[in-house]
């Protein structure tokens, strides 16, 4: 298994579990489907894991976002719970260590901005992230730059018709949700408050509000079965502490996330990156 090791299971739900893989100094992180004994759910956790493995691979050479990795030795390794894990039943990526947004202490103040081009650049390679509206899922990477992680309900999109344009657009709307928060009531630099985005902006799609109505409750069904408690999603409270601002870091010059980094650091039970470091 050339040393390989579960370091901890980061997530898991009803379709399947995220582990955090070690050799050494090396890192990386497998999503592996769970057994279970609705058929259902051992169908749809396959579908999931094939949508993260095909968007990953749309973006591969992008800074900010996880690469896949071919492994024999981290492939081959058991999972958490001892089961022998198929090569189609999991997906193995890089590490990308940093603070989920919601734990994280200091932001450079081109943060947002930066979050934004990141998740356009994303949708010029025809991927829709889909899932933006958690906190758990944008990264401060170590560099104090955005990173996103979890693409198992990410869309790829060989052209731009309408229902790319509606995804697009929702992703970019979680964007300045999250910039509109963390920015009003004097929380923005220096003080200040950011402008408010228009209601336009941030109303949501027909994609949307379908998904809202009708395939969030079919899927907390399946992930968490009749009457299972849906977990509250992992959110800064209102009361703070807001992250204080650093200056401008500006883009990423090249990529920055490559396999292993981040090793030796302790992940929270949350998240895909380290608990904040007063820096």
């Amino acid at each position: 298994m050339d040393g390989w090791q579960v370091e901890q299971v980061l997530k898991s739900d009803r379709f399947g579990s995220v582990e955090l893989l070690h050799a050494g100094e090396r890192r990386l992180v497998r999503r592996v489907v769970c057994p279970r004994r609705h058929p259902a759910s051992r169908v749809v956790a396959r579908v999931l894991i094939a949508r993260e493995r095909r968007a990953l691979a749309a973006i591969e050479g992008m800074a900010g976002v996880p690469r896949l990795v071919k492994e024999e030795g981290a492939a081959a390794l058991d999972a958490a719970d001892g089961r022998v894990v198929a090569p189609s039943e999991q997906v193995l990526r890089t590490w990308i260590a940093g603070s989920p947004l919601q734990r994280a202490e200091r932001l450079p103040e081109d943060y947002f901005d930066l979050l934004e081009a990141l998740v356009v650049e994303l949708h010029g390679r025809g991927v829709c992230h889909n899932d933006l509206h958690k906190e758990q899922n944008v990264l401060v990477d170590e560099d104090g730059r955005p990173a996103l992680v979890d693409f198992q309900l990410a869309s790829l999109h060989r052209g731009r018709g309408g229902l790319f344009a509606s995804r697009a657009r929702d992703d970019v709307r979680h964007v300045r949700k999250h910039r509109q928060r963390y920015t009003r009531g004097g929380r923005a630099p220096g003080g200040a408050t950011h402008p408010e985005e228009p209601g336009s902006l941030l109303r949501r799609s027909w994609v949307a509000a379908t998904w809202r109505r009708l395939g969030k409750p079919a899927y907390n069904f399946l992930v968490h079965g009749p009457g299972g408690r849906v977990p509250s999603e992992d959110w800064r409270p209102e009361s703070g502490p807001w992250p204080l601002w650093d200056p401008p870091v500006g883009a990423p010059r090249d990529l920055r996330h490559e396999e292993g980094a981040g090793a030796g650091k302790t992940p929270p039970e949350k998240g895909y990156g380290p608990d904040p470091r007063a820096r």
